[in-house]
């Protein structure tokens, strides 16, 4: 199942169409989620007496509305609405222990509201283990490519491996970033680097992770690139051109903020296009 959660912004419509369509791709039910936080209208010294009703009228509009647009968009798809009391990021963590995919918008009007990077990345994708993907509002052309960042870690295998699934479902290219710097140490006087040899590895690197999946995916088309470049500025660039950009979730911190990774932030925060961010 494809949960996305909603609150009546132009960004959480953005992720019903986009999740509603990947549904119909993966032939799955998609679960259109509300939450209703009480919390926040019970700060003050003299709380509202129709507050819960209200909030619980307006969540069921706003889930009314992503409904049509779902059947609207793609009327095979079974759809069902569910409105959740709780705080937006709790409701979502659990909403996803059983899903495929989790699909928010990048910003909203309250319930799944705030800042990209607090109530997104550090509280959902730092926590699940789907994939968490997370759609901007504003429209953009079709470009047909998925682009997928990698590195030498086992950890971007699965994000790989979800690139090549949603390139092949979407009938597009796959382009493959690896970004790689050398060390501090390698500037040193005495350190003799062979920038050929180093460029040979990177790009070896490349071929290796794209080898281990291409074989199951014949039909995607795929396009190297190894560059020397900040892992966020070269996905950032990457996402210009793309539908899509994938990446990988390397962060092993204690705090909720670094299990999602630096790069991983980085992207959200920057990328042009739509992120799916997926976990080992």
């Amino acid at each position: 199942m494809i949960i996305v959660g909603v609150d009546g912004s132009a960004s959480a419509r953005a992720a019903v169409e986009w999740a509603v369509n990947d549904a119909f791709r993966m032939r799955l039910p998609l679960r259109i989620v509300h939450a209703v936080d009480r919390d926040s209208y019970q700060i003050g010294r003299y709380p509202l007496p129709d507050a819960p009703d209200r909030l619980l009228r307006d969540g069921d509009r706003v889930l009314g509305e992503a409904e049509v647009l779902a059947r609207e968009r793609q009327p095979t798809v079974e759809v069902e609405t569910h409105n959740i009391e709780g705080r937006p990021a709790v409701v979502l963590r659990e909403q996803a222990k059983d899903a495929t995919e989790l699909v928010v918008g990048s910003r909203g009007l309250g319930g799944f509201a705030g800042a990209l990077l607090g109530s997104v990345s550090m509280h959902v994708a730092g926590h699940v283990h789907c994939p968490v993907v997370v759609v901007h509002g504003d429209l953009r052309p079709v470009h047909g490519e998925v682009v997928a960042g990698v590195d030498d870690s086992a950890e971007c295998e699965p994000a790989l491996a979800y690139a090549f699934e949603q390139a092949k479902l979407r009938g597009s290219a796959l382009r493959v970033v690896h970004a790689w710097q050398l060390p501090v140490h390698a500037f040193a006087p005495e350190a003799a680097v062979d920038m050929d040899e180093v460029r040979t590895a990177q790009h070896q690197l490349v071929r290796d992770r794209v080898a281990a999946l291409s074989k199951d995916y014949p039909e995607v088309r795929v396009i190297e690139e190894a560059l020397s470049a900040h892992p966020v500025d070269a996905l950032t660039d990457a996402s210009e051109r793309a539908d899509l950009l994938v990446v990988g979730s390397h962060g092993r911190g204690a705090l909720s903020s670094m299990l999602l990774g630096s790069v991983s932030r980085g992207v959200l925060h920057h990328a042009r296009c739509t992120v799916a961010v997926v976990r080992a």
